[in-house]
Formats: C-alpha cells, sequence, structure tokens
C-alpha cells in the first residue's frame, strides 16, 4: 500500500527538476511547431499553454523513458505528442462544457470564441499525429492513434450521460477510463516500446498509466464538492452542468425518496435555484460521497505503484510512484 512506500519521496517540483532538461525540449518541440504563419493559431495556443498546468502526461513519458533505460532523443518528441494532444482535448472539452475559467484564468473560448477554440484544438491534434509520423514506430502510432478515437468516445459517452439520472457506476468508469485514463496509459505504455522492453514491462507501463489517470479523475470529481475552493475551477461545476459524476451515483444509490427527488429536479430537469447547491452538498456529506471517491482513488494509486514491482528501484521509479501519490493529494 502507498503508506509503506519506503523509497524517496519527490514533490512535483522535484520531479520536474529531475527531468528538466527533457521538458524545455518538450516545450521547445511545440513552440517551435506552432509556428508563426498564422497569429490566432499561436496566439490561442501561447493563452492556453501559457495557463501553467503541471505537464503531469509528457513528465510520465519522460520518467518512463528514463526508467526503461532509453537512449536516444524520441522520447522527447513523443512527450510533445502527448501534451499536444491533451491541449487539444482541453479545448474541445471547454466548448462542450461551456467552461468560462481553466487554470485560473478565462478557457480560450472565453477570450477567442468557440469557432477559434474548435479548429486550434483540430490543428494541435494534427500537430502532434504529424510529429508521431516523423518520430515514431508503427506500434507507437497504432497506440496514439487508438488512444485519440478512444478519447473521443469517452467525451461522446459523457456527453450522452449529462442529465441522466440513470447513469451506472459501471458507465462512469468506463467514461473516465476512456476520456482520461486512456492518455495516461498510452503515455507511460509507448516508453516501453521505444526502448524494446519486454511484455512485461509494457503491460506494467500500460496498467501505471490507467491506474494513476483513474484516480486522478476520480479526485478532480470529487472536488467539485468538496465545499472549499480549487485553483482555477468554480466549486460546483458539475452540478451546475448536470454531470453524472461518482459522489452523485453514490448519493443516489442510496438515496430516500425525497433525495430522488431531488436529484431528479436538479440534474435530470435542470431544475436548479440558488440554494439547491447547498443541499447537495449536505446530501453528499450525509453519504460520505467525497471521502467515498478519494477512497477508491486511493485504491488507484496504489494499484499504479504496484505495477511499477517488476523495475529496479531507481531515482526515475521513486518519481513514478510519487507521482501516483501526487495524483491523488492534489491542491484543494
Amino acid at each position: 500500500m502507498i503508506k509503506n512506500i519506503n523509497k524517496k519521496k519527490y514533490n512535483i517540483r522535484e520531479i520536474q527538476n529531475l527531468i528538466n532538461k527533457d521538458l524545455l525540449q518538450v516545450n521547445q518541440i511545440i513552440e517551435k511547431n506552432i509556428g508563426k504563419k498564422v497569429p490566432l493559431i499561436k496566439n490561442l495556443s501561447n493563452h492556453i499553454f501559457s495557463a501553467g498546468g503541471k505537464r503531469i502526461r509528457p513528465i510520465i513519458t519522460l520518467l518512463t523513458a528514463n526508467l526503461c533505460k532509453y537512449k536516444g532523443n524520441t522520447h522527447i518528441a513523443l512527450a510533445a505528442c502527448i501534451e499536444l494532444i491533451h491541449t487539444a482535448t482541453l479545448l474541445h472539452d471547454d466548448v462542450i462544457d461551456e467552461s468560462k475559467l481553466r487554470r485560473g484564468i478565462p478557457t480560450a473560448n472565453n477570450v477567442f470564441g468557440n469557432k477559434s477554440s474548435i479548429l486550434v484544438g483540430d490543428f494541435l491534434f494534427s500537430l502532434a499525429f504529424e510529429l508521431l509520423v516523423k518520430n515514431s514506430s508503427k506500434p507507437i502510432l497504432q497506440i496514439l492513434s487508438k488512444t485519440s478515437s478512444t478519447i473521443a468516445q469517452g467525451e461522446v459517452m459523457q456527453l450522452s450521460t449529462i442529465k441522466n439520472y440513470d447513469t451506472s457506476e459501471d458507465i462512469y468508469m468506463k467514461i473516465i477510463e476512456a476520456k482520461t485514463a486512456s492518455l495516461f496509459s498510452a503515455a507511460s505504455e509507448i516508453s516501453a516500446l521505444m526502448s524494446k522492453n519486454n511484455k512485461k514491462a509494457q503491460n506494467a507501463l500500460r496498467n501505471y498509466g490507467k491506474n494513476i489517470g483513474i484516480a486522478f479523475q476520480l479526485v478532480d470529481d470529487a472536488l467539485d464538492y468538496n465545499g472549499t475552493s480549487i485553483i482555477g475551477k468554480t466549486i460546483g461545476d458539475d452540478f451546475r452542468e448536470g454531470k453524472i459524476t461518482l459522489p452523485i451515483i453514490l448519493c443516489i444509490s442510496k438515496a430516500n425518496e425525497e433525495e430522488k427527488i431531488f436529484w431528479k429536479k436538479t440534474i435530470e430537469s435542470m431544475n436548479q435555484n440558488k440554494n439547491d447547491f447547498n443541499t447537495a452538498l449536505k446530501i453528499i456529506e450525509k453519504y460520505n460521497a467525497v471521502n467515498l471517491t478519494l477512497e477508491r482513488a486511493k485504491k488507484y494509486s496504489s494499484y499504479a505503484i504496484e505495477s511499477l514491482n517488476t523495475f529496479p528501484n531507481s531515482k526515475f521509479k521513486s518519481a513514478l510512484e510519487s507521482l501516483a501519490i501526487i495524483a491523488i493529494n492534489r491542491d484543494k
């Protein structure tokens, strides 16, 4: 379990410093390829990239490449591809969700408009695959192509569950595995292919990424109902958008008749007043739904750490283990 890890624990700054040279090159590749030919593309891209973010997904690629003792530069280009795919999905997500803030600043769609955000998101997707063709093998290209379609399927699945009171826990888990965990998984797995590791290592890294991705999304969904401020996010956005996430699913499964009526009114019918979110928080607290969701995230974080047991101890393995812990202990 996580509490029994006795090796060095890294914070996110120390992890970034461990691969700082590689991270700088990732950023340089992104900046170089965004280019200056179309000012709107550069301006909008700079807007979202300058908002910060911890670069968790490309960091996973860089750390796992070092874990696998990869020798070469391909991991840097592939980490840039991973970040471009992720950023493209963020641009599309913010349009779909009609989001106003991301990472504490106005979203690109809020500043530049929905049409521009969608088109630049498409450009970043295309750019990622242009770089992939130049810098990867066919197996890696197959993994990331499949991942991109899986992410899109996950987004469509989530769209179909909005305002859907009857969304099951099983469907919810399939959605977060597709829309979030699949890219984490790919970011990790491709390092085994770059390094020509065996299937055991490839499976281990795939599972590491998948489990840390699930943990990451579970924490995100829990924090929307924790009653405190989240950096760059408005508390209760999921509730106000009618998104069915695990805290609500857990409450609905235990709800009395009065509570079932409340959830149908506020989520299914989207008939919400200014006091309804506070009522939702009270019900969520009654059923301990936030803590249960966070406990589930801890379980997946533990699975991620256990997936690395096949690898010998190293500073990169310790950093990956630490990253799995950081994923469930983010700012609230």
